[in-house]
């Protein structure tokens, strides 16, 4: 049980539809998105990659993988949280995203840490 523990990140997301940003005429709507990781484990670990899978209203599936996040690659002590900010855009006023981030722990352990399934929305398309 305490294994389980040993390697845990718990992923927070808000996101917030840009309308300065969009413009629905010519299908472009753009969402910032705010993560906040929390390393909820008891070693230290640092955050390696990501992986994205963004999916609009039609199905379109874009897959983003790349080192770090906004050029950053954390070291979070047990405890300790790390907030950043980005976006993406969508053909669609209505998508989801989910994904993981490659971790390495301290002790040398990689892990996953997944980002569950959120919802971008234009306001006012769902209810």
């Amino acid at each position: 049980m305490a294994e389980a523990k040993k390697y845990a990140i718990d992923v927070q997301v808000a996101t917030e539809y840009l309308p300065e940003q969009s413009d629905p005429e010519i299908g472009r709507h753009v969402f910032a998105y705010t993560i906040t990781l929390t390393n909820a484990g008891n070693v230290p670990a640092q955050l390696i990659s990501r992986h994205w899978i963004i999916t609009d209203a039609d199905n379109r599936v874009q897959e983003v993988r790349g080192l770090g996040v906004v050029g950053q690659q954390p070291l979070l002590q047990p405890g300790q949280s790390f907030e950043y900010s980005s976006g993406t855009a969508l053909a669609t006023p209505v998508g989801t995203m989910k994904g993981s981030y490659q971790m390495t722990a301290e002790d040398g352990q990689q892990f996953e840490a997944a980002i569950p399934e959120f919802v971008l929305s234009m306001p006012r398309i769902l209810h």
